[in-house]
């Protein structure tokens, strides 16, 4: 016997049997029904207050009462078929009976939820409105960045074509020149100083390659290449000492990458890394052409390129290193802004998380060999620039080099710390931000070595001109450059030490005198015996060198032995003191002007740190790197009053800095309160090492000093910084300040340097004078760390809610087996509420704890080899995707984020289900007035039974041949995410007729389909965020002309379950209901999607897609478990008889 793929009306003759074994649950009081003794399983109705209708199961078989009120007879009731004895048959939605046969029956309407429901909806509707709130009102950093300028000049190189490379029809090449400083007279220049012409360009400089991120355009490089050009324009070009160092020009090169979608699709990643080794190789060529070059014969051609890469771009640029087309150490200095580097912004592409993986493994192996010669990367330099919390498109965490690069390679630093910079810039203010450009700009020029054939100096010096430019001068890592002076300065005077000497280790001076001479003040260096010192200096002057025609200079001196006969030539200049007393003191010293540190000027106009004021000068040394010195000379050399102070001062490191001991849940409950004691030197540091977590904003005050504010040389001044990454930030004429930082983030892998947790720390500059003490206070500021949530927590607001939905579909399925009603979504989110959903929630809390307390009580070995620079890589394996599992949390303390997100969840899935009936009546709106008859018109077949306009039966060939030709396109040329954006489509189609359907007849088999049909469609839409931005990328392609199909998007095995699923729906077929253990695979696969979720969801999001795809094949197969098909009858229905012809043995029915 044969039975059809999908019911009809006129499917088979056994209706009433089939309808006995299986009657609709509005149905069991109907006393005009014949008895039945095959239904294993009875529904009892219980009226309660928040659900009024829940399902016992029932072990004894009921019989119905007869229309005469007596009972059935053995005879008349039918056996249990035992054909199919896993399955009870659904029922199909066109398998209904005559309407008079049925009394209306009380339905739970889908749009209806228990007050448990409503109540934890609203609650986690306001948490998430809240969170949104606090992330875009509280705890924003200022914005300071100046707009740039320029006149651009673009000359793309036509000749850069497939003879070089196979992407020459997507991609291409430009050459930079800035108006009005480098034009070159071969490129036609428009109105616009902007030119597409091809031509013959010149080429002069060191080439430096500009790469976009994400949508970027290449001509976000104009800023960058104008500051270049006015630098060298201004300062080097007529600056004969630094061309002799190897200074000249820069050629600054720009690909335009079509604004291709990099973040989404880790094939593009690499198709741009292709096409950038060739145009590594192209332009390099250039400066081997005569006739393209105009340098001096005497240099050597570059051998290398320096790379500037903007947000994935950065990763392109690493991504370069590992190609196959790659020429070896063609690329060793990499700048990069806004680079997500730690970890994938997005993990919605599987192929774009693996080539992340591959890119920062070869790195890390890289760094882990044990000899210099055996690492492919020794010769590279990486510098990460972040822009802070201004960025809301990449987390300024994913910016760590941490995990990647040792420090003697490369390092993190934050625009905020950037001296003269000093603000936060967003995602695309990191390309157009002037203050930002400055620093950029001059720190490749002076890593330039013309003279070499890299083009660039060494490793080591470049890591120290960046370093120089980019880092405070305040961190353990900075190098102080005084001993590494020759001196240069003899200073002799006619008066004795004693006399110029400062009576105290502290020198404070309110006003630049006007004198006839220079005027220095001496402060002797103490010996250090004990203890730990330092000296601190700080001024509201410039500070400079003493040849120039400053005010004030600062020199480290010793006592010159004044031997007879002895020539100071020596000395390239003389500060003549003594008015030519002979037998005077003479001092031989070093200028402290390449050491100075500029700070934000703080007074009592001051309101930011990028404020247009004067910034001030400070010096801090440690005792060691003054031992060869005697004396400190402060040197007034103004010639007229000035306004101005300075401060100066030896001290014990152990006066200087106050660490707290406060744990992390103390600091949480009851904050922090310390006071900066009256006698304490002008900058103290107060240490919070519990204070190191990026999910945590604080609120500090800073209270006034007793003196009054008149008396102050300066207002108090704030740094707040991380020693890894190097994050600084500055808050002047600080009475209150919103600390957040960059410390320890969620999901972000280990470093590769084991160590603590260093936390925060505050830097405060004050005036002593005044000899009063100042209290600070640190509280916790709860708002502003939920706004935190949303930067480090995007992706689980759309992975977490699929948890709830795979937990409702499975209690959907679980009473539907048991007792053939398929209940509402919200009414079985209601029994999930009450049950499963909050013991989920609970296990994974303490699985969340368990593995957060496990990673933090592991320890990493470390090892130092030669030289040092073994000290950040590690002799043992580190596992870098520990914090991958769950919400990635490295700390106990926020165990509570797994229920909280949870009920967030709960909330979102409440509103997508209205969300979905609202789409679903919308639709049904124009249907059912385009569909509607004047009157109901029954299709009886031999049974007497009617059939339903809206859910016809489609001819199975139609939908076969739908099938395959959708699969074939799938196959060569569309990606299975277009064919899945159909198949929502297509279920929502399908949503709307059962709607329809439901509303005409209010049959209870059609309530269940359209539940069924309803959930199904939520699932999907869940789904749908993965599978959008690879759709987004081909549509993009498209439209470039790019027609190339994406290798790891065209399984028709990822998308088949669902096409075939989808299609058997619009038939209006209802699942079977399984009645035997097998029932248990369905409850296998919608708790491992609901685990999955909890657990990867966020890390690896396309594995969603596949479980998913999974469930859905199981479904399948339930749907078609029913079905027997033979050759002979799949034959002729690609002839063109429909299922509907077939008699029970496959031939064609007798009329």
């Amino acid at each position: 016997m044969i039975r059809k793929l999908s019911g009809s009306a006129g499917e088979t003759d056994n209706t009433d049997e089939i309808e006995a074994e299986n009657p609709p649950y509005w149905a069991h009081n109907d006393v005009t029904r014949k008895s039945f003794t095959s239904a294993k399983f009875d529904v009892k109705r219980q009226s309660d207050s928040l659900d009024r209708r829940k399902v016992d199961r029932v072990t004894d078989t009921t019989a119905l009462i007869s229309a005469n009120g007596s009972n059935d007879t053995s005879e008349d009731r039918q056996p249990i078929s035992t054909k199919h004895p896993i399955l009870v048959p659904g029922d199909d939605v066109d398998r209904m009976p005559s309407p008079k046969n049925w009394r209306r029956s009380r339905v739970r309407s889908p749009w209806s939820n228990s007050l448990l429901t409503l109540g934890v909806a609203a609650l986690a509707l306001v948490i998430l409105l809240s969170i949104v709130h606090a992330f875009l009102t509280r705890q924003l950093d200022p914005k300071g960045c100046d707009m740039c300028w320029s006149r651009p000049i673009y000359n793309k190189f036509v000749d850069f074509d497939t003879e070089h490379t196979r992407f020459a029809t997507k991609y291409s090449l430009h050459l930079l020149r800035e108006g009005g400083f480098d034009e070159d007279p071969k490129v036609r220049i428009t109105r616009n100083y902007e030119s597409h012409e091809a031509n013959e360009a010149q080429v002069k400089g060191v080439p430096v390659l500009f790469i976009p991120g994400n949508a970027g355009s290449y001509k976000q490089s104009r800023c960058l290449a104008f500051e270049a050009a006015q630098y060298y324009h201004n300062n080097i070009q007529t600056n004969s000492k630094a061309l002799e160092e190897g200074m000249t020009s820069l050629d600054f090169f720009a690909v335009d990458l079509n604004e291709d979608f990099t973040a989404f699709h880790g094939q593009t990643i690499l198709d741009q890394a292709e096409y950038l080794n060739d145009a590594v190789a192209y332009i390099l060529a250039l400066y081997h052409d005569p006739r393209r070059a105009q340098r001096d014969p005497a240099l050597p051609d570059p051998s290398s390129v320096i790379l500037v890469g903007h947000s994935m771009g950065g990763i392109v640029a690493r991504t370069m290193l590992t190609m196959s087309n790659y020429q070896s150490n063609s690329i060793n200095t990499i700048v990069t802004m806004s680079a997500p580097h730690a970890r994938a912004p997005v993990s919605v592409d599987a192929e774009a998380v693996s080539t992340y993986a591959r890119i920062n493994d070869y790195w890390r192996g890289a760094y882990t060999q044990k000899w210099a010669n055996d690492n492919p990367l020794w010769h590279v330099t990486l510098v990460s620039i972040a822009g802070g919390g201004l960025d809301t498109v990449v987390p300024s965490d994913f910016a760590s080099l941490e995990s990647l690069v040792p420090s003697t390679h490369g390092f993190t630093v934050f625009t905020s710390g950037i001296p003269d910079v000093w603000t936060g810039a967003d995602h695309i203010q990191m390309t157009w931000c002037a203050q930002l450009m400055k620093p950029i700009a001059r720190s490749l020029y002076h890593v330039v070595d013309a003279r070499r054939p890299s083009q660039t100096k060494p490793r080591a010096e470049r890591m120290r001109v960046f370093k120089k430019w980019y880092l405070t001068g305040m961190e353990d890592v900075a190098e102080k450059s005084l001993s590494h002076q020759e001196p240069h300065y003899l200073i002799p005077s006619d008066e004795d030490t004693e006399s110029l000497t400062v009576p105290t280790q502290r020198l404070v001076l309110r006003q630049f005198e006007r004198t006839e001479k220079s005027k220095p003040y001496l402060m002797p260096i103490p010996k250090q015996i004990k203890g730990d010192k330092t000296f601190t200096l700080l001024t509201n002057r410039r500070i400079e060198d003493p040849a120039d025609s400053t005010k004030l200079a600062v020199l480290f001196c010793s006592l010159h032995p004044s031997q007879h006969g002895q020539s100071s030539t020596i000395f390239s200049m003389n500060l003549d003191l003594s008015n030519d007393i002979s037998g005077s003191t003479k001092f031989a010293c070093k200028s402290a002007a390449p050491d100075i540190i500029r700070l934000p000027a703080s007074t009592r106009m001051s309101s930011q740190p990028f404020d247009k004021l004067e910034p001030f000068s400070y010096l801090q040394y440690h005792l060691d790197d003054l031992i060869d010195f005697q004396f400190v000379a402060v040197i007034d050399k103004a010639t007229e009053p000035i306004q101005g102070w300075l401060l100066a001062e030896f001290n014990d490191r152990a006066q200087s800095i106050m660490e707290t001991r406060t744990s992390l849940q103390r600091l949480l409950a009851f904050g922090l309160h310390t006071k900066l004691p009256a006698e304490r030197p002008f900058m103290t540091e107060v240490k919070v090492p519990a204070l190191y977590s990026s999910l945590l904003a604080f609120k500090l005050s800073l209270g006034s000093q007793a003196c009054g504010e008149d008396a102050e040389l300066f207002t108090p001044l704030l740094r707040q910084y991380l020693p890894e990454p190097h994050e600084s930030k500055y808050f002047v004429n600080v009475k209150e300040a919103n600390i957040s930082l960059h410390g320890i983030a969620p999901f972000m892998p280990p470093p590769l340097r084991a160590h603590t947790k260093d936390g925060v720390s505050l830097q405060f500059w004050t005036d002593p004078s005044c000899n009063s003490s100042i209290d600070v206070s640190l509280s916790i500021d709860v708002a502003g760390s939920m706004g935190k949530l949303v930067m480090r927590y995007r992706m689980v607001f759309a992975a977490f809610p699929i948890v709830v939905v795979a937990l409702v579909l499975r209690k959907q399925f679980k009473i539907y087996d048991e007792s053939g009603i398929f209940i509402t979504f919200a009414e079985s989110l209601d029994l999930c509420l009450r049950s499963s959903l909050p013991l989920l929630i609970l296990a994974l809390t303490f699985f969340a704890m368990s593995v957060t307390i496990s990673n933090a009580s592991g320890s990493v070995p470390t090892s130092t080899g030669w030289f040092g620079w073994r000290e950040n890589a590690t002799e043992t394996a580190i596992d870098f995707t520990k914090n991958d599992l769950l919400l990635g949390s490295q700390d106990p303390v926020f165990w509570f984020l797994v229920p909280l997100f949870g009920l967030i969840s709960v909330g979102a899935c409440v509103c997508i289900n209205y969300a979905a009936l609202g789409l679903t009546s919308v639709f049904y709106l124009p249907y059912n007035y385009l569909t509607t008859r004047p009157a109901w018109v029954r299709v009886e077949d031999v049974s007497g039974r009617s059939t339903a306009p809206a859910f016809s039966n489609s001819s199975p060939r139609r939908r076969i041949i739908t099938t395959c030709v959708l699969l074939f396109l799938v196959s060569t040329f569309i990606p299975y995410q277009f064919a899945y954006l159909d198949a929502v489509l297509v279920q929502l189609s399908t949503c709307t007729r059962a709607l329809r359907l439901v509303r005409e007849t209010r049959s209870g088999a059609h309530y269940n389909f359209y539940n069924y049909a309803h959930s199904i469609l939520i699932l999907m839409i869940w789904i749908l965020p993965v599978n959008v931005p690879v759709l987004l990328v081909w549509a993009h392609n498209l439209a470039v002309h790019w027609l190339t199909p994406f290798s790891s998007h065209h399984n028709i095995i990822s998308i088949m379950p669902y096409l075939i699923l989808v299609e058997t729906l619009t038939c209006g077929k209802m699942i079977p209901r399984v009645t035997s253990r097998a029932r248990w695979i369905s409850n296998v696969f919608f708790f491992g999607l609901a685990v999955y979720a909890a657990v990867y969801g966020v890390t690896y999001a396309y594995g969603l897609h596949h479980i998913a795809n999974g469930l859905c094949a199981w479904l399948v197969a339930v749907h078609f478990s029913n079905s027997e098909v033979s050759l002979q009858g799949l034959s002729q229905m690609l002839e063109g008889g429909g299922s509907d012809d077939l008699d029970d043995r496959g031939g064609k029915k007798r009329p």
